[in-house]
Parts: C-alpha cells; structure tokens; sequence
C-alpha cells in the first residue's frame, strides 16, 4: 500500500518542528533530572572531579611499585585530610571573627556619621548613606522599654517570653543532627565514589569507550578519552594551583595590612576564585567591609583594594595564560550561561563546578564525534573555519571586521601567508558559489569590491612584522585559530630583493604583467600577485583579460621579464595554451607563469603543465612567490631579435581558439 503523497509531504513539512520539539524535551528532561537528582548527582560529579586531580599523583605511586589499593587510599587520606583540615580552619576563623564583630560596631557608625556629614544635601550619595543607616537601625535589637512610675523608681526592659511547646527526642535530634549529618553524608559518598573511580579508571574508561560507539575504532576513541583526561587533568591541576597561590597570597597581604581574620579570607578567595569572573570581586567584599569597621580612617580599605586590584589582573592576565593557555576553551557567554544555569540547579556548588563541567563538556564535543555540537556551542574555537570567515565577511559587505583580523594576523606571520591561506581560500568559496550559480551579478560585484578594499588596506601593512611573543596583548580566538590552522612562513616570505641584485632583463620600471582571466574574483587575485611581488622587490603593472581583448596595451612591453596568468575557475586547456602562444608571440622571450589558484592533484598538474607549455605553472601565491624570485637571479633566456610588440589575444582569436 503505497502512501499518500500529501500525507507525506505535510510530514516532510512537520519534521522540523517534530525534532525541535523532541530536542526541547529531551533539554527539559534532562535538567529536571539534574535539579531532583542533585542529591546523588553533586556527590557523584565532585568525585569525578577530583579524581582527575588525584589521578597524577596515584600514577606516580604506581611507578615506584605501590600496590594501586595503597596508592589510592593513601592519596585519598591525605587529600581528605587536608580538606578536613581547612574546614576546621575556616570554621575556627569564622567563630573567632563572629566574636569580634561587636568590637567594631562604633568605628562603623562614626563612619555613617562622618560620611553623612560630608554627603548632606549631595542627592544620591546622601540618600544612599541614609538607607544605610535605616538598614543598620533595623538591624539594631529592640531598645528596652522604660516603665515609669513614682519618683525612685528604677527603669527595666519588658521583657516578653514564649516558651514553645517541648519538642519530642527524635524532634531535637533531628534539630541538631540534621545540620552535621547532611554534610557528613555528602562527604562520605564524595570519598566513597572518589576511591572507586580510582580503583576502576580502566574499567570506567572502557564503558565509556563502548558508550561512545568506540567499538568499531578503539585507537582513535582511545587516543581521544586520554587525551582528553589529560587535558583535564592538567587545567584543574593548573587551576588549583593557581587558586591556592592567589589565597595564600591575598592572606599574607591582609595580614601585612592588618585585616583581622586573614587566613579565612585567604581561604575563601581560594576558592571563590573558581568562580569565573566574579569570584575574586566576591571574595574582595568581605575584607573590605571588615577593613573599614576597623580601621578609622581610610587606610586600611584603600589598601585591601589595591592587594585585590593588583594580584587578580597579574593572576588572571599574566600566570593564567602561562599555565593553562589563554583561556579554558570556553566562550565568555558560555561561562557566563553556563554559570547561571548550573547555580539555578545546583546552588552555590553549581557555581563553583559551573567552568569545570563546562570544560568536561567542551572537551567531550571536540573528542567525540556524535557531541560535536557541545564544542560549537561552548568553545571559544571559531565556528567556521578561516577561509569561511573571511568569505562570510565579504558577503556581508563588512570588509573592516576582515581588515582589523588581518592586521592582527600580519603581527605574525607574512602578507603572502594570510592571502594563501584565508583570502585566495575565501575567493575559492566565493567561485564555488559563483560556478553553482547562488551569486547574482550584482553580488558578484560587491564581494569583489569588498575583497579589493582589504587586499588594498594589507598591502600597506610593513613588511616587518612584531609579533605576540612578548606581548601582554594576545590575539583574539579568531585570529589565533587562523594562525594555528596556516603554520609558520615559508622562508621566502622573507626576501626582499634590491634592484642590484636582479638580473639586467628584470630591472625595468615594471617586469612583471599580472593578467586576470575574467570576473571579479580572479581579478582580486591577480591584485594579490600583484602586490605580494611589489612587496618583495618586483614591481608589476595589472590588466584583465577583457581589458586586453578591447585593444588595452601594457606600459612598456619591451621590458617585460615575465607575465602571469591567474585562473580561479576551470577554463578551456585549449584557451590557455592558445593565450600563452600569444603571450610569447607578443613579448618574444618573455617567461610564462600560470596560476591555477584551485588545483591540488600532482598528476593534473604535470598535465597541465605539459599542455599550456607555461615556465611556471603554481597553485599559490608562495609558489609563485619562490618562483618569481628564483627566476629574476637567474640569467633569462636569449631573447629573439626585436619585433613590433603584438597585441595578446584578440576576442576574436579566443573565440576562435
């Protein structure tokens, strides 16, 4: 039974909105399973966590040849030791600086007081003080009431007491007990899943190897988990570090300074600082309120805010970068929704795991192939490729956003590398959608104006380059993935040729014919040639096809040492060979390059390259660039008697042809 051609069309038609939906409950399913699990989930994710801490120190056990059972728990007892250690610490701490709050009440209102004083009739700021200190007089306990009578009596406060009902034993036990045991509890199954995890890290590793379908390719999902292990081995251990390093530091500072209780605050910005962004800010807070309640003056406080405004830049600009990269591989709105999202389901300790599950999970998109997406929507890596980029910009008719990327991109590697690999590569993208017809004329004409604007704005770049290294300023992720994908400069990126060194048929005005065989695209390559040539000691005059076939002649033919052709598209074999005929009738002794700015198969290429009969025959601009420069040192060819200079090929002849 054959089915209906409108029932089938309609749900061709309903898919879409059929996989949004599913999508959409699949996202709402999960976070309402992480929201009512957090109870088991926390424990779990925080073993998870720190067994990627413990893991390097259980291996260096296991090298010196303790048994892995000892190893663990040895590792184990001591890392849960110490964190039971700073508990105690913090909880001291906070006791001690509960009980010497009160001390510090009157500084604090001969603060409101001055600060009043001087803020009388300002607006804002006055109305600001006077909310504080309605906040403080909330806050006060209730005055005693006087109870006046004769003359000689004493006044008392009223006092009123209520004396509720008296609870039963497992009522108080659960009052008491309650507050410990919870804490104890989630500890408890913190050790328990973080020694087992431990114990079975193979085991663990190769369920999760058969749940991402490795089965069929165990080395390259194998590769890709360990790699991914150590990478996440090595930020949170490169985290921590840095972590412990600011508290201690900050502690040491507030002591100097003499904030009251600096060991606690050192500890809390430890680990407030694992909170993106506003974590030190947040840590900062409470130091500053406790420096200005004890301090009279102003000292104190300006002091603190500067231990803070000086350490956390150095920490998050300078160390950070050096230990784990310039950043966690996470997008800031990623962190930021990331942040937001986990607090919303977990609390305050969804807040503090918000970036290292995010990294666990950009981490899992870039090795696993069915979560790609994970690492398109949380990563900092571009989500389109360079060439893409550069493509799109033009499209969008924004070659500034192009300009600015290639000034950045200049600072490091050479003008020829970047029109190599980004801009000749976006023009190819533009001739694909060009050949597939999705580029009306106009179009056409637009991106080939906006391509032109950037190769224009480059080539007045200088042919030294700075670079980052050094630099506390980096490239951004753009810029840095485009560097990453193209490799170093080929040694000839270097070369600039003085006019002496040239061979005597290469030192007229212009040598160099760059020709450009039809359309806006190819035009903008052959400008590119054209430019790169200039930038290295050759100059070069520029004329299109179309302009040739209407009668157009170069300047000063006779001097012509070489003329190339530039093809972005596919043309007729018979075409070029036919033009470069008449190129070497025209100009007797000339050489011949040829550019086939598309072509990567060899075989093709000797093919080609014994059909056009060219001198050169290149597939980029650094190969042209090589064999520019090796040609204009070498000794050219005799040249035939002179003769009148031709014309290139008519349209006439072409079409022909």
């Amino acid at each position: 039974m054959s089915e209906d051609p409108v029932t089938a069309q309609r749900l061709k038609q309903g898919l879409p909105v059929i996989v949004a939906l599913a999508s959409t409950l699949l996202v709402v399913s999960i976070m309402a399973a992480l929201y009512l699990g957090r109870e088991i989930l926390v424990p779990v994710t925080l073993a998870i966590l720190l067994s990627f801490v413990l893991v390097p120190a259980v291996r260096v056990l296991r090298r010196i040849r303790v048994p892995r059972a000892a190893a663990v728990m040895l590792v184990v007892v001591i890392v849960f030791g110490g964190l039971f250690g700073i508990g105690s610490l913090i909880a001291t701490e906070a006791s001690q600086l509960a009980s010497d709050l009160p001390r510090y009440t009157q500084v604090m209102r001969t603060k409101i007081k001055d600060l009043r004083g001087a803020t009388a009739g300002t607006g804002t700021l006055s109305r600001m003080v006077d909310m504080v200190q309605d906040l403080s007089a909330t806050l006060q306990p209730p005055a005693a009431i006087e109870v006046k009578g004769e003359p000689g009596t004493r006044t008392h406060p009223l006092t009123v007491e209520i004396s509720p009902a008296r609870a039963s034993v497992v009522e108080t036990f659960q009052t008491f007990a309650g507050p410990i045991l919870h804490p104890l509890a989630t500890t408890g199954l913190i050790l328990i899943f973080t020694i087992f995890i431990l114990l079975q890290r193979e085991d663990l590793r190769n369920r999760a190897i058969r749940l991402a379908g490795g089965s069929g390719d165990l080395r390259r999902v194998t590769a890709a988990i360990d790699d991914a292990t150590s990478r996440l081995s090595r930020f949170f251990l490169a985290q921590l570090a840095l972590n412990i390093a600011f508290g201690v530091v900050i502690g040491v500072g507030l002591w100097l300074i003499g904030v009251p209780s600096p060991t606690l605050f050192g500890v809390l910005a430890a680990i407030l600082r694992f909170v993106p962004y506003i974590g030190a800010a947040i840590s900062a807070l409470l130091p500053l309120i406790l420096a200005a309640a004890v301090d009279p003056g102003w000292t104190m406080v300006i002091a603190t805010a500067a231990l803070f405004l000086v350490v956390e830049p150095i920490a998050g600009h300078v160390i950070e970068p050096l230990l784990y990269g310039h950043s966690t591989g996470l997008s800031p709105i990623a962190v930021i929704l990331a942040a937001t999202i986990w607090t919303f389901l977990w609390g305050p300790i969804g807040l503090v795991l918000a970036t290292p599950l995010t990294v666990c999970l950009v981490v899992l998109g870039r090795h696993v192939e069915r979560l790609w997406y994970l690492d398109v929507l949380l990563g900092d890596r571009p989500a389109l490729a360079p060439p893409e980029i550069f493509y799109q910009r033009m499209l969008a008719g924004d070659p500034a956003e192009a300009i600015d990327q290639g000034w950045q991109f200049l600072k490091e590697r050479a003008l020829v590398t970047y029109y190599d690999e980004v801009a000749l590569a976006g023009l190819l993208l533009a001739q694909e959608d060009l050949s597939r017809g999705t580029l009306d004329r106009a179009r056409q004409d637009e991106v080939g104006a906006a391509i032109r604007t950037v190769v224009a704005r480059l080539g007045t770049a200088p042919v030294a380059r700075r670079t980052w290294r050094g630099s506390a300023r980096s490239p951004d992720t753009e810029t840095a993935a485009a560097l990453a994908a193209v490799g170093p400069d080929r040694q000839v990126a270097g070369i600039v040729l003085a006019r002496e060194e040239l061979d005597p048929a290469w030192r007229s005005e212009t040598p160099v014919l760059c020709v450009s065989s039809r359309g806006p695209f190819d035009e903008a390559a052959t400008l590119m040639l054209s430019q790169i040539l200039a930038r290295h000691g050759l100059a070069s005059q520029t004329l299109s096809m179309a302009a040739i076939r209407a009668g157009e002649r170069p300047a000063n033919p006779e001097g012509l040492a070489l003329i190339c052709f530039s093809y972005l598209e596919p043309v007729s074999l018979s075409q070029i060979r036919f033009t470069v005929r008449q190129a070497r009738a025209a100009v007797p002794g000339v050489r011949i390059l040829v550019g086939f700015w598309r072509e990567r198969d060899p075989a093709t290429l000797d093919r080609l390259r014994r059909a056009t009969s060219a001198d050169f025959l290149v597939t980029s601009l650094n190969e042209a660039l090589s064999a520019v420069l090796n040609a204009c040192r070498d000794p050219a060819p005799p040249r035939i008697a002179p003769a009148p200079a031709k014309a290139l090929p008519s349209a006439a002849q072409t079409a022909a042809a």
